[in-house]
C-alpha cells in the first residue's frame, strides 16, 4: 500500500492547532541558529582604540578621548571638527619633556617623527577578542576577518554531515543534536583561551548551526498542507531575520564578547527537551516503512486539531498490511510473497543503477552543450556575487556612521521585506526580471551610498538598507530560477552545486570591509559594480516562469523558446546565511530533499 501524505494532511487539517504549536517550537531554534551564525560580527568586532601615551595618560584610568590627543598622535578631523587618532602610531616625545599634571602640550612631541606604539587605550563601552588577545593594527586585521571565513567553512562541512545523518537517524534526532552541539560549542567559544582555540570552536559551532535551519523546515513545514506550505516557509525566514537582529540587540546591551556568546548559546541547551515534544518527520517515517510510528503522530495531530480520521487511513497504519509473510520455517522454502519482495528489491537496485548511469549521461551532455555551459557559468557567477554582497553588506553595516548596533539590527530586519518582495515579484514579473531587477536595485543604492559617504547619516543608512533588501530578494529568487533551469535528473545535484559554490564565495565576504581602510567608499562601490554585472548577465538567461520544467537536457536547452503548455512551477524559499535551499514544488518537495536526494520514491519533480 502507498500513502499519499498530502491526502493525510487533508484529513487532519492543513494548518491546525497541532501544526501551529510545532511550527512555533521549531522556529525558536532557528532564531538562535541565525544569532550564532552572525555573533562573530561583534565578538570579533573592532572597538575604538588608540595608542597609550605614558607621558600624558593616567595609567590607572586612561580615557579614550582627551583634549590633548591631537598633540600626541597623528589623525584626522571630520566635518564637525572631531579628531580621530590613528590606531597604532604616536608622535615621538621630546627627550627634554617632563610630565606635568593635566598637561600634554604640542611642544612636548616631535611632530615630524612617528613611532609605533606597543600599548593601547580602548573604548571601555565594548570588549571583544581584539582586547582579549591584542589583535590590533593592520597586521592582525586578517585574523578578525578569518573568523568569518572559518564560519563559512564550517557551514560547508556541516551541511554535508547533517544531511547524511538526518537521512539515516531521523530529522528530529539530528535537529536536536545540531541545536545542542551549537549551544555547547558556542559556550566553548566564550571559554576559549586563545585565538586558535576560538577559531576551532567557531568552526565547530558553524558545523552545528548548519543543520538547524534545513531540518527545522523538514520537521515543521512538512506537517503543513500544500496551500499553506509556501506561507509557512516564508515565515520561517522571517524568524531567521529576527534571530540575526537579536545579535545586534544583545551586543548593544551587553558590550562584552563573552557575555554575548553565552547569551546566544546557553538558551539552545534547553532545546534538548524537544525530544519529548517535537514529532519526527512523518514523511521520513513513511519512507522507512515505520507506519505505526507515523500513525501515532497522525492520530495525535488529528486529536489536537479535533478532526476524525477515516477508517481506511486508520487501517493503513497497521503493520500487518505492509509486512510480508515470513519464510516457512519447517520447509525452509520462501513463500510467494517473499519471492515477490526479492524480485521487487532486485528491480529497485537495477533501476537505481540505470538512474545513476542516466545522471552521468546527462552531465556529459551538458558539458557538450555550449548553451548550457554558458548558462550555468552565468548562474554560478550570480550565486557567488549574491553570497559576497549579501554577507558583505551585513558585515559592513557596523562600519556605517551612526549607531553600529542599530544599523546592524536594521540591516537584518530589512530581509523580511526583501523576502516578501521576491515572493511578489516572482509572480508578477517572472524569474528573469525579478532576479535582474533585484540586483539592479542593489547596485544603484550601493553605488549611491558609496558616493555620499560624507553626507547625511540617515541618507547613507537608507540607501544601504535598500541595497540589502535588493540582494535579499535576489538571493531568494535565484534558488527557484536555478531549479527551474535544471533537467530533472540533475536538479537536486545542480542546485546543491550552485549553493555550495555560493558558500565558497561567502568565505571572501569578511575580507571585503577591510578595503574601506584604503578608501572608505570602496566596499560599497565594489558591491554595486558586482551586483550590476550579475544583473546584466541575468538578462541573458531564459525565462522559466509558466514553462514546463525540463525533464531532459534537450528540454533544458530549449527553455529560451516560447512554451504555452500548462506548467508546474517551483515556489521559492531560501536561507542564504546557511546556504540551504527550501524549494517547494507542486509535489510538495523541499529543497533539502532536492539537495540531499531524500525524495520519497512516489514523488516526481515536474
Amino acid at each position: 500500500m502507498t500513502m499519499d501524505f498530502d491526502q493525510i494532511l487533508e484529513e487532519i487539517g492543513e494548518f491546525g492547532r497541532y501544526q501551529k504549536t510545532n511550527y512555533l517550537l521549531i522556529c525558536l531554534p532557528v532564531m538562535f541558529a541565525a544569532a550564532n551564525s552572525l555573533s562573530y560580527v561583534f565578538t570579533a568586532g573592532v572597538p575604538s582604540y588608540r595608542c597609550l601615551i605614558p607621558q600624558c595618560d593616567d595609567l590607572i584610568a586612561s580615557q579614550l578621548h582627551t583634549n590633548w590627543l591631537s598633540n600626541a598622535t597623528p589623525g584626522t578631523y571630520d566635518k564637525n571638527g572631531q579628531f580621530t587618532p590613528e590606531n597604532c602610531y604616536r608622535y615621538k616625545v621630546n627627550d627634554s619633556y617632563e610630565k606635568a599634571a593635566d598637561a600634554c602640550p604640542r611642544d612636548a612631541f616631535e611632530l615630524n617623527t612617528r613611532e609605533r606604539c606597543d600599548a593601547w587605550v580602548y573604548d571601555d563601552q565594548e570588549w571583544t577578542i581584539v582586547q582579549e588577545w591584542e589583535l590590533t593594527c593592520k597586521e592582525n586585521a586578517w585574523k578578525l576577518a578569518f573568523v568569518g571565513t572559518i564560519h563559512f567553512a564550517g557551514l560547508v562541512v556541516g551541511t554535508a554531515f547533517s544531511g547524511y545523518l538526518a537521512d539515516r537517524f531521523g530529522r528530529k534526532n539530528i535537529f536536536i543534536l545540531c541545536s545542542v552541539f551549537m549551544a555547547i560549542t558556542g559556550i566553548a567559544q566564550g571559554l576559549a583561551w586563545d585565538y586558535n582555540s576560538f577559531l576551532v570552536f567557531a568552526f565547530l559551532n558553524a558545523v552545528g548551526t548548519s543543520g538547524v535551519y534545513p531540518l527545522a523546515f523538514i520537521i515543521g513545514v512538512e506537517m503543513v498542507g500544500p496551500s499553506m506550505r509556501e506561507m509557512s516557509s516564508i515565515v520561517l525566514n522571517y524568524f531567521y531575520a529576527v534571530g540575526e537582529a537579536m545579535v545586534g540587540a544583545a551586543a548593544w546591551l551587553l558590550h562584552d564578547w563573552q557575555l554575548l556568546q553565552y547569551a546566544l548559546s546557553v538558551p539552545p541547551l534547553f532545546f534538548i527537551v524537544y525530544y519529548w515534544f517535537v514529532p519526527e518527520s512523518v514523511r521520513w517515517l513513511i519512507a522507512r516503512n515505520e507506519r505505526e510510528k507515523a500513525g501515532v503522530i497522525i492520530k495525535r495531530a488529528a486529536a489536537v486539531n479535533k478532526r476524525e480520521l477515516s477508517l481506511a487511513l486508520l487501517a493503513s497504519f497497521k503493520m500487518e498490511n505492509f509486512v510480508t509473510t515470513p519464510t516457512n520455517v519447517k520447509t525452509g522454502h520462501k513463500n510467494d510473497r517473499d519471492e515477490h519482495l526479492e524480485m521487487e528489491i532486485k528491480k529497485w537496485h537495477e533501476n537505481m543503477n540505470v538512474e545513476k548511469n542516466e545522471i552521468w549521461l546527462a552531465v556529459r551532455e551538458i558539458f557538450k552543450s555550449k548553451t548550457l555551459l554558458l548558462r550555468y557559468a552565468i548562474m554560478l557567477y550570480i550565486w557567488a556575487i549574491n553570497a559576497v554582497v549579501f554577507y558583505g553588506l551585513s558585515l559592513n553595516s557596523t562600519n556605517l556612521s551612526g549607531n553600529k548596533y542599530l544599523n546592524f539590527v536594521l540591516v537584518c530586519l530589512i530581509e523580511i521585506p526583501g523576502y516578501t518582495l521576491a515572493w511578489i515579484s516572482l509572480r508578477k514579473f517572472g524569474r528573469r526580471i525579478a532576479l535582474s531587477g533585484s540586483l539592479f536595485l542593489c547596485a544603484a543604492t550601493c553605488v549611491a551610498g558609496g558616493y555620499i559617504t560624507k553626507g547625511s547619516t540617515w541618507a547613507i543608512v537608507t540607501l544601504f538598507l535598500i541595497g540589502k533588501l535588493g540582494v535579499t530578494s535576489s538571493f531568494a529568487v535565484i534558488y527557484t530560477y536555478t531549479a527551474e533551469m535544471m533537467p530533472t535528473l540533475i536538479r537536486s545535484g545542480g542546485v546543491g552545486v550552485m549553493s555550495t559554490f555560493a558558500r565558497f564565495g561567502a568565505m571572501v565576504a569578511p575580507f571585503v570591509p577591510l578595503l574601506g581602510t584604503y578608501y572608505e567608499a570602496l566596499p560599497l562601490l565594489l558591491f554595486g559594480a558586482a551586483s550590476l554585472s550579475a544583473g546584466l548577465l541575468g538578462l541573458l538567461l531564459p525565462e522559466t516562469f509558466r514553462k514546463k520544467l525540463p525533464d531532459t537536457v534537450t528540454e533544458a536547452k530549449q527553455l529560451h523558446k516560447k512554451d504555452k503548455k500548462p506548467s508546474s512551477t517551483i515556489a521559492f524559499d531560501t536561507k542564504p546565511d546557511t546556504g540551504m535551499n527550501v524549494i517547494n514544488g507542486d509535489s510538495g518537495l523541499s529543497g533539502y530533499e532536492l539537495q540531499h536526494n531524500t525524495i520519497p520514491t512516489r514523488h516526481t519533480v515536474t
